[in-house]
């Protein structure tokens, strides 16, 4: 293997009429994009990833995940080019660029969103160690398939012996999620499928497509449960921005006679915050509420507010801007549906844990603690650690 170039290509065209931007729809606080990139760099074969695109945001997005961006020129970015067409335009501009020659190529689909890294390498195995010409994920199936006719009529089966289970060989449906490739067979039939192809199987668990909206849901709620729980560390973030109700508080008001309104706050997220403002992050309260308790918290925090804000997104990305902070490396917290486009700015959404379940699926990390308990203070202590201990509560 020493030596040898294996060339991850994943395509990701700006266009798609099923779902408007989907190459960057977040799934577990994630773009599609940026999960494919992260399975290829995680792949012990895979010695460089390319994103072939059209689309500028996608270049971007590709590079901050660690990939290379090759831009795909018009006559390959329309509904009827083939992904063959953009891999070898792909093989041949890194080729050109790096001035070596591929010997594997992998073709990653992002829109399958539960892909992992040992799923990449399996295929990528196959044609450096194993001989195959072609490779491809799979996943077992036992399902009867019928095809609708005058007569109703098995495909897989004799619609008049129904074998259990455990009599049948299973067959095998092709996820879509990765296609490798011998580089110079490739060239030369220009086809995923030539020679000798072998099937690498996968979890069916994690077999999805995401063609429609319907599947983009399905892949949120889904994230949760299939991903790796992850929490950032101070090398990924470079400010945290925190929403104020139900993120800071449990999300209930005292209003007393008077029509003046309480909340509680939790001593610990003070505690959290300074340890946070002397660690050198750059902190932000940001609030659609108006109520001088926003205000009169942040001056205790000594943290900067904007409040009163009608798009908390608008104001985030104003605010990044002004102190030249990239949205990737912001953390934001928030519990409830209007803290949505601020997740789908930066590059670390949080949720604390007792926030509304969409915003939960799309947060990259969710707090153990819930808003107003505590929950700050443990992003906290993912973001530095023990050095918490020597920190005054606030």
């Amino acid at each position: 293997m020493t030596g040898r170039t294996v060339l991850a290509v994943v395509p990701a065209r700006g266009g798609s009429k099923g779902v408007p931007a989907k190459n960057l729809a977040p799934v577990g606080g994630v773009p599609l994009v940026a999960r494919a990139v992260r399975a290829c760099l995680g792949a012990r074969h895979v010695t460089d990833v390319v994103v072939s695109t059209d689309d500028p945001a996608i270049a971007g997005t590709a590079r901050a995940a660690g990939a290379e961006a090759v831009h795909r020129p018009a006559g390959l970015s329309g509904d009827t080019a083939t992904s063959e067409s953009a891999v070898l335009h792909a093989m041949d501009a890194f080729e050109a660029l790096h001035a070596r020659p591929v010997d594997a190529v992998l073709l990653v689909q992002c829109t399958s969103p539960f892909l992992t890294a040992a799923d990449v390498d399996g295929v990528a195995a196959q044609v450096l160690e194993h001989g195959a010409d072609t490779a491809l994920t799979v996943a077992p199936s036992h399902g009867f398939l019928w095809r609708r006719e005058a007569d109703g009529h098995g495909v897989n089966h004799d619609k008049a012996h129904r074998p259990r289970r455990q009599e049948r060989e299973p067959e095998y449906l092709e996820t879509g999620a990765v296609y490798g490739m011998d580089a110079r067979g490739f060239r030369t039939h220009r086809h995923r499928f030539f020679g000798r192809t072998a099937l690498v199987v996968t979890d069916p668990a994690r077999t999805l497509e995401i063609d429609d909206p319907h599947d983009l849901a399905r892949a949120r709620a889904l994230a949760p449960l299939l991903d790796e729980p992850v929490t950032p560390t101070a090398a990924d973030v470079d400010a945290v921005v925190l929403d104020f109700d139900g993120t800071q508080t449990d999300d209930r008001v005292l209003v007393d006679s008077e029509g003046r309104e309480l909340v509680a706050v939790h001593r610990g997220d003070g505690l959290g915050v300074a340890a946070l403002r002397r660690a050198g992050l750059r902190l932000l309260i940001l609030s659609t509420e108006t109520n001088p308790v926003v205000a009169a918290r942040a001056r205790k925090l000594a943290v900067p507010v904007l409040h009163g804000v009608d798009r908390k997104d608008l104001a985030l990305k104003q605010w990044c801007d002004d102190h030249a902070i990239d949205p990737q490396r912001v953390l934001f917290v928030g519990n409830d549906v209007n803290d949505l486009p601020c997740f789908g700015l930066v590059g670390w959404p949080v949720a604390v844990a007792d926030a509304h379940a969409p915003v939960r699926a799309a947060a990259r990390a969710v707090t153990t603690t819930p808003g107003g308990a505590g929950a700050v203070r443990e992003i906290a202590a993912w973001l530095l650690g023990p050095t918490l201990r020597h920190t005054p509560a606030t």
